[in-house]
């Protein structure tokens, strides 16, 4: 027990409180025994019942302190609350600030993906300023295109500021204007106008994030916290920009697109072969490949190449640990994968790929608790509807249906938010399907499982969402279909079928138990 974790809980506060009405009492029955000749016992029976009272109210501000700050108690073993990207509202008189997506003035449509990137890259420069709470991307991206004023926009999202832009290119030449404006009175904090070349867009982004920061008055305690930019920049800036291009199509999860983005990290690499950050780009794609379609060939012995050689040229990039170690989980290579994912943690304390898919070995594994915990810390790091969702299940595998109902309702509201940007992502469409089942609302839940086969019916990791869909709603006939349709397409993780508490329904039935049975042992990751 720590003095943080003690202020945290307002026990301090609460016992304060407490004594200061106890002396005040006290004052007043010294006077009564005075006025009213009354016998002095009464004092020292006052005093008794005060320190008699004094640990029952220090255990009660310590639990009331547990349910207001996490429904489940202590159960998170690191401190997000330095940057707040997991979406939630910032309290009055906290430094927050939303950075909504840039607008793209440029001439061509194509140029989206630099705003995007350009604001996407200011949130996470924002995200590492000790005190300052920053809306998650999800959550701001909401508002994209949305006419709106920015005072209003910044109390929907429970902001104090609000950070808005656009980005102007022509050819080489980039025009980059932006203001930060105080949510409550409407004043503009700071504004800012670039006109540079390509060459220094990185300038740029760390230029607005000092001039927000200082803006806000908000002390920078770690500024040499994360990685050095100037070790990471590539040597032609036509390298970024084609990693910018990958990042806006490997968000989509799509096969096709992370096809593109495959692509497009290979061009990158092509322009600048020492450029770490596209190598894990490239790395991160031909493992999610290799994840959710398994059939692609070869995708998984490039992800091993280029993630081993983005370690070399970084060695001290959490992001190049965490790819490292994404691949060594899709090659089974589990104790090797936890160490990677380890050093990434120690290097980055928000960093989420490294948390949530060690998640993911521990649910497979079994070890829920641990899954659960690894899945809440992802979701605090960075707003994302698989995290969310997989806590949820994680809290119905130990058998806490409470716990998991209220976590199903976060993964819901994370699946919506995600699908206002995302709306033909199959996998977001079954998570927010089963969710939806969980928390009774069956005939939604049916809808939208129908809507995300109808997205991509080949998909394997759809169909194996669905299967559990229909066993959560007791139609057994109807689950094993899909099942056998998921394994055909691909699907194939013993482990993880044993663990799924989507499934129970299917455990006696000897269809089911036969199609588990014929599964080889192989624990590689599952393409849900």
């Amino acid at each position: 027990m720590s003095f943080q974790e003690l202020l945290h809980r307002r026990v301090p506060q609460v016992a304060g409180v407490y004594l200061a009405a106890g002396w005040a009492l006290l004052e007043f029955t010294d006077w009564a025994v005075g006025r009213f000749e009354l016998s002095g016992r009464v004092t020292d029976i006052l005093i008794a019942l005060v320190l008699f009272g004094l640990p029952l109210v220090i255990v009660f501000a310590w639990r009331l302190g547990a349910v207001e700050g996490d429904p489940e108690g202590p159960e998170r073993s690191i401190d997000m609350s330095p940057a707040d990207t997991g979406g939630s509202k910032a309290a009055p008189g906290e430094n927050s600030v939303a950075v909504l997506p840039f607008a793209n003035l440029s001439d061509s449509a194509d140029n989206e993906y630099l705003s995007d990137g350009l604001s996407e890259e200011i949130i996470n420069a924002l995200a590492r300023v000790t005190g300052l709470k920053v809306v998650s991307r999800t959550s701001v991206f909401a508002w994209k295109g949305k006419p709106g004023d920015v005072r209003e926009i910044g109390r929907a999202l429970g902001a104090r500021s609000v950070l808005e832009g656009s980005v102007q290119r022509a050819g080489d030449r980039l025009r980059v204007t932006t203001r930060l404006v105080d949510v409550d009175s409407g004043f503009q904090l700071w504004s800012g106008r670039f006109d540079r070349s390509m060459e220094d867009i990185f300038a740029i982004e760390d230029e607005i994030a000092g001039s927000v920061t200082r803006a806000l008055r908000v002390l920078l305690e770690q500024e040499e916290s994360t990685e050095s930019r100037a070790r990471n920049q590539p040597s032609d800036v036509r390298a970024y920009d084609y990693v910018l291009r990958g990042r806006q199509f490997f968000r989509r999860t799509r096969k096709a697109s992370l096809e593109f983005a495959l692509e497009m990290f290979r061009k990158a690499i092509e322009i600048d072969p020492n450029y770490a950050e596209a190598r894990v780009g490239a790395a991160y794609s031909g493992a999610l490949l290799r994840m959710y379609y398994p059939t692609v060939e070869g995708v998984l012995e490039e992800a091993d190449e280029q993630s081993q050689r983005a370690l070399e040229l970084a060695p001290e990039s959490s992001d190049a640990h965490a790819a490292r170690g994404f691949v060594q989980f899709q090659l089974g290579e589990f104790d090797a994968a936890e160490e990677s994912f380890g050093r990434a943690m120690r290097l980055d304390p928000l960093q989420f790929e490294s948390r949530y898919f060690l998640g993911r070995i521990r649910f497979q594994q079994g070890r829920h608790e641990e899954a659960a915990q690894l899945f809440d810390e992802a979701l605090a790091a960075r707003e994302d509807y698989q995290a969310a969702f997989f806590g949820a299940q994680a809290r119905e595998a130990l058998g806490r249906s409470e716990a998991a109902t209220r976590h199903y309702r976060t993964a819901l509201e994370v699946a919506e938010r995600h699908m206002d940007l995302n709306p033909d992502d199959p996998r977001a469409a079954t998570m927010r399907a089963v969710s939806l089942c969980r928390l009774g609302r069956l005939q939604e839940g049916k809808e939208w499982a129908e809507r995300a086969l109808m997205i991509d019916p080949a998909d394997a990791g759809v169909r194996y969402n669905v299967a559990c869909l229909f066993a959560l709603q007791e139609e057994p006939e109807r689950a094993i279909e899909c099942l056998e349709e998921a394994i055909a397409a691909g699907f194939g993780n013993r482990e993880w079928i044993s663990q799924d508490p989507d499934l129970e329904a299917l455990r006696d039935q000897p269809r089911f138990q036969a199609l588990v049975g014929g599964l080889s042992e192989d624990i590689s990751e599952p393409a849900e």
